[in-house]
């Protein structure tokens, strides 16, 4: 059973930055898209930013300027750069990929990491 591993959440005062990882379990998949949802307190989880490759790259419009996504293919990471942070940033943030299995992409999620913006 895949897993996805993140890391790199924490506390940071507004305006600072924190870089997001994420790892897949296993070497030996085939992954499509990659990326970050975030879950505000109380809030529905909305996407933050994907990738799929270096032309199919998509950012919430609240972050765009602001984070960067990026992905190592070859270790099956994904990593989320989040700069000139935002209270409203604050979240639990869930990688995600789209992996191959038995003919078909089934999405896997992360258990999440925590992101507090504080000021």
């Amino acid at each position: 059973q895949e897993q996805l591993v993140e890391s790199g959440g924490g506390s940071v005062q507004v305006g600072g930055s924190l870089t997001l990882s994420c790892a897949a379990s296993e070497s030996r998949i085939v992954v499509n898209t990659m990326g970050w949802h975030r879950q505000a307190p109380g809030k529905q989880r909305d996407l933050v930013a994907t990738i799929r490759n270096a032309r199919a790259i998509k950012y919430a419009d609240s972050v765009k300027g602001r984070f960067t996504v990026s992905r190592d293919y070859a270790k099956n990471t994904v990593s989320l750069e989040m700069n000139n942070l935002k209270a409203e940033d604050t979240g639990v943030y869930y990688c995600y990929a789209e992996i191959w299995k038995s003919g078909s992409w089934v999405e896997y999620w992360g258990k999440g990491t925590l992101v507090t913006v504080s000021s």
